[in-house]
């Protein structure tokens, strides 16, 4: 159920993904507010400043941009390292502004979190952290080492050695939590985005092996005749010869192997075309097919189905989508993997809804992890090879994709323990395991009255 092979991207692995003409634009932005004040500082202002120098500081940035601009091409995806190298680059070139503009004293010197929020969102951990620490040396050194800040007539603007050490304190705060924080909703990001891909590949997995049932189904079909009148031709031939025992023998194979080619096409797959019926099944018919692949694994999986206490009413006739029937077996296989010897599956109905109850007698969920049941990536796994549900430390992502899958198929999903569901005494007492229950509307499950019924039409042949 953890897909170890489908996981979370490294930092890395994400770093290649990030194109240099987005740290370009970016850069160009930053130099025009580099500018901006320099110009607005002189001409406004009338600061003494040590204007060549600060110009040229903007001007290193400058060359280095219309260096990448030419050097490289524009599709180019920065690696790990040329990420970090261009975040300590716009790092260092901005503390060596400010150094020249007054350090901490200067207003915009908080700017410095910049670069540090980018590496969060953008880089591995340690490269996070170690731009969050040459940030945090950086705001250090700027306190007692600057260049005083001059007004026109000369005079040091001067803030207070309490709101000096403010500016720092609020610097490096800014720093740790901005940077704790990108990281943190980056991953959620990166997470989820993966958790997304892995189900669409799940899907896509699943609806292409319906497709190859129905390609073998058709096939099945159409060699049917074929290999009927071959068979039939022989047996004749056989007749025939009674006379040349050998060819007699070579009759009978001929008609034992088409008999076995016969069979094989029908073990492969279903007989008929992309016939409508294939598209809807009754609801214990779909709910036995997900759970198919799990009923030989050393535990006993019980059926009960039927209308809810107090309805009436035939058994539904449902869609039969590849995401009901790959998320219900998820489900189902979690519920095997951790149950100690039993499952019970329950489909039941009513004239408006339709539910599928999955139970086990294991230990459960934990408390701990039960109110984030269906997140992607919930834990790490550490290896320990322990199988109980309440120490499981995979990362969720089958939950999830099967929480996904029947979401998309206008199912909600409810998770819980047994000995919390069901407190009546002596009721369901040994379902004390796991309880998931996929519940529908019946209008959108429902393939014959619902707002998804099938309509007949003429059975089409399959586009290979």
């Amino acid at each position: 159920m953890s897909h170890p092979d489908i996981g979370p991207l490294k930092g890395r692995q994400r770093g290649n993904w990030i194109r240099l003409r987005t740290i370009i634009l970016l850069r160009w932005g930053a130099i025009a507010g580099q500018l901006s004040a320099l110009l607005a500082a002189g001409q406004i202002y009338g600061l003494q400043l040590e204007y060549g120098l600060c110009y040229l500081v903007v001007g290193v940035s400058i060359a280095g941009n219309l260096i990448a601009t030419v050097a490289f091409p524009e599709s180019k995806r920065l690696t790990e390292v040329e990420n970090l190298m261009m975040v300590l680059f716009d790092l260092l070139q901005l503390s060596l502004l400010l150094y020249l503009t007054g350090g901490l004293h200067n207003p915009f010197s908080i700017l410095i979190v910049g670069p540090v929020t980018v590496s969060a969102a953008a880089l591995s951990a340690r490269s996070a952290t170690f731009v969050g620490l040459i940030a945090i040396t950086a705001a250090t050194l700027l306190v007692p080492y600057h260049l005083p800040l001059l007004t026109a007539d000369g005079n040091e603007i001067l803030v207070a050695d309490v709101f000096v050490f403010g500016s720092w304190l609020a610097i490096v705060i800014a720093v740790i939590f901005l940077g704790i924080y990108s990281r943190w909703i980056a991953a959620e990001m990166h997470n989820m985005s993966d958790a997304l891909q892995a189900t669409q590949m799940a899907l896509a997995r699943e609806q292409k092996l319906t497709d190859l049932g129905g390609v073998v189904a058709a096939a099945a079909h159409e060699l049917g005749t074929p290999l009927a009148t071959i068979k039939l031709t022989a047996a004749e031939l056989a007749e025939d010869l009674d006379d040349r025992p050998d060819m007699q023998e070579d009759a009978r194979l001929i008609a034992q192997q088409a008999d076995r080619c016969r069979d094989i096409l029908r073990s492969m797959g279903r007989a008929g075309k992309e016939d409508l019926h294939l598209q809807s099944a009754p609801l214990t018919t779909v709910v036995m097919e997900a759970a198919e692949p799990h009923l030989d694994r050393g535990k006993q999986v019980h059926f009960e189905e039927g209308p809810a206490p107090g309805h009436d009413g035939p058994q539904p006739v449902i869609l039969r989508r590849p995401e009901v029937v790959h998320g219900l077996r998820n489900l189902i296989q979690n519920a095997v993997d951790f149950a100690r010897a039993n499952i019970w599956i329950e489909a039941r109905w009513t004239g408006d809804t339709v539910w599928v109850r999955i139970m086990d007698d294991g230990r459960g969920y934990s408390p701990q992890v039960i109110g984030r049941i269906g997140d992607p990536f919930v834990r790490r796994r550490r290896g320990n090879g322990d199988s109980q549900r309440p120490g499981y430390e995979g990362m969720g992502l089958g939950l999830f994709i099967a929480k996904t899958l029947l979401e998309r198929s206008g199912a909600a999903l409810t998770f819980a323990n047994g000995a919390e569901k069901y407190e009546a005494p002596g009721e369901f007492a040994d379902r004390t395991g796991a309880v998931v229950e996929v519940t529908w509307p019946r209008r959108k499950i429902d393939a014959v009255k619902g707002d998804n019924a099938i309509r007949m039409r003429e059975n089409r042949p399959l586009e290979i």
